[in-house]
């Protein structure tokens, strides 16, 4: 799967700091937090497994993640077939990850094919519940490490109704099309830039225009159809935290049909901190509530982590980093979050946000790579980095009422591709080594999550 981890300058929304809202750090009163400033400050600095909230999805039209939900730990996962093609200790390892609920992903197929492996599964979950992957939308991950797809738009509404017809009845939540909306054919972003997904099968001056319509067509579609099962949620792919800015990360999931959906997954196949994540969900979440609510379309205003100005620090932000956790008392003011978390205070009143999201912990205990500087002309920091480790342990109890599950959607021990990192291969030069293809199992990696997860892995 591709992910866009550069913080590049179209990536940061600058003109912030130009704005009339920016220019007039207003008149509200630090010395006097807002209850509702408190609690979000408050949780997004504590431990996500204490319970402060009764979580769940409030607004939705079911209750499937609620707390105290049991996720399913499908007995013939992928990580289970893998341990039987292992010796020794990579073994060992293969079937202690499977003692951990993991997502189930659905990649290809005909209608009838989905339908009948989805109910083959769902059917034996009891009271549990399954997360199930749909990952077959057309020019999936752009023809990158993770390819393929249906063909188009039909094939794909076809696909969507067996996969759906499948649940049936059974209590479900699907997490649908990680790379989604942070990798759509000729997109053009709110700042007007064209994203680098460009597939030749679209001419740019014609059939291209429609390439990004297709996408959200399909998406709504999906939203639409899945949730016509009575116990069926649904998340969007809302990027993460050093990929999209808040603003077009929100954009993208109104226009894909998230205010009937459930909500947002954030940080699929991704290593960031498990705080930072959540603190750019609540700002999505905030986003689209100031958005819908309060200014409409207004997404230029929306606060987010490429510059952290606001009320809180005067005004003077900087861009984010992504080593090290965020929280609104960090000493750093590049992991200070409190410019950010004033100025949605602000704009937003007593609005509350009511948008849920989901956070894929499985790889993310040690946080991001930092890869070494000047020695890679494309570092591919999202790609089978070093030294990273286990993250949260999946569960809905997260203590926060905005985060429904904390999850691992990514299969830990699967290889996120054949990592080049811009020298040509074929060899990984971090690793010195040729990694396996996107998805095969990976020894080397699942023993360095182990050994460096984080809250350690009980034995």
């Amino acid at each position: 799967m591709f992910f866009q981890l550069v913080l590049t300058a179209t990536d940061r929304n600058d003109a912030f700091a130009e704005t009339p809202f920016a220019e007039t750090p207003g008149d509200l009163d630090m010395t006097r937090p807002t209850p509702r400033r408190r609690l979000l400050a408050a949780l997004t600095v504590c431990a996500l497994g204490a319970t402060l909230l009764s979580g769940g999805p409030a607004w939705a039209s079911n209750d499937v993640l609620s707390p105290g939900t049991t996720i399913f730990n499908d007995p013939h996962s992928s990580t289970k077939e893998a341990a039987h093609g292992l010796r020794g200790q990579a073994k060992k390892d293969a079937l202690r990850l499977s003692r951990i609920p993991s997502s189930t992903w659905f990649t290809d197929g005909t209608p009838a094919e989905v339908e009948h492996d989805v109910r083959k599964l769902v059917r034996h979950t009891g009271k549990k519940v399954p997360v199930l992957v749909a990952y077959n939308i057309p020019f999936r991950d752009c023809a990158l490490y993770s390819a393929g797809g249906a063909r188009d738009v039909a094939e794909y509404k076809a696909w969507i109704d067996g996969f759906a017809a499948g649940i049936g009845r059974e209590k479900v939540a699907v997490v649908l099309e990680p790379d989604g909306l942070g990798v759509i054919p000729w997109y053009t972003t709110l700042d007007g830039e064209l994203e680098s997904c460009r597939p030749p099968e679209y001419d740019p001056e014609t059939t291209g225009r429609d390439a990004a319509a297709e996408r959200f067509e399909m998406l709504n579609y999906a939203v639409d159809r899945l949730q016509q099962q009575p116990h069926t949620v649904v998340y969007l792919d809302g990027t993460g935290s050093s990929w999209l800015n808040v603003g077009e990360s929100a954009d993208r999931l109104l226009k894909a049909g998230v205010e009937r959906a459930d909500g947002f997954f954030l940080n699929v196949s991704n290593y960031e901190y498990t705080e930072n994540v959540v603190a750019y969900g609540t700002w999505i979440s905030q986003c689209i509530a100031y958005v819908t609510q309060v200014v409409p379309g207004d997404f230029a205003n929306c606060g987010n982590q490429y510059w952290s100005g606001g009320p809180a620090n005067e005004w003077t932000g900087v861009t984010l980093s992504n080593q090290g956790v965020w929280s609104p008392t960090a000493d750093d003011p590049a992991l200070n979050t409190a410019g950010i978390d004033s100025r949605y205070d602000e704009v937003l009143g007593d609005v509350e946000p009511t948008t849920h999201f989901v956070v894929d912990t499985s790889r993310n205990g040690q946080g991001a790579w930092a890869a070494p500087a000047g020695v890679y002309p494309d570092a591919e920091t999202w790609c089978n980095p070093p030294g990273r480790g286990l993250g949260q342990r999946p569960t809905t109890d997260t203590g926060n009422e905005l985060v429904d599950a904390l999850l691992w959607i990514k299969i830990p021990g699967e290889s996120d591709g054949q990592c080049f990192r811009g020298l040509g291969g074929p060899e990984d030069p971090e690793r010195g080594m040729i990694d396996p293809a996107a998805g095969q199992w990976f020894p080397e990696q699942a023993r360095e999550l182990i050994e460096l997860a984080r809250p350690a892995l009980d034995r």
